[in-house]
């Protein structure tokens, strides 16, 4: 089952994403320049190979809802992400404002 809802961050509408999978859920909250995801995201990809596609990202582990994703701290976040002042520990509300 996928599920899509809008939530409010900061000035805009940004759109989460459940996606029920056998055994786990992905989940992702995106704004029109970036967005985090729950475990499932490779970093280290989006880094390395698609390096060249300057993708916004952070990803934040150990959650199972959209609201839990939207609280937790990053664990992990892109090189571009940085570069937008997006940082590790920094909690998924306050990356997505700084992705407006």
């Amino acid at each position: 089952m996928i599920r899509m809802v809008p939530y409010t961050v900061g000035n805009i509408t940004v759109l989460g994403v459940e996606v029920k999978l056998p055994k786990t859920t992905l989940l992702t909250l995106s704004t029109d320049k970036g967005y985090i995801m729950c475990g499932a995201l490779d970093v280290s990809l989006l880094n390395d190979r698609l390096k060249d596609r300057g993708i916004i990202a952070g990803r934040a582990v150990g959650v199972k809802t959209l609201d839990e994703l939207l609280d937790a701290p990053l664990e992990s976040v892109t090189l571009t992400a940085e570069e937008h002042g997006i940082k590790v520990g920094m909690r998924g509300y306050e990356a997505l404002v700084l992705m407006q």
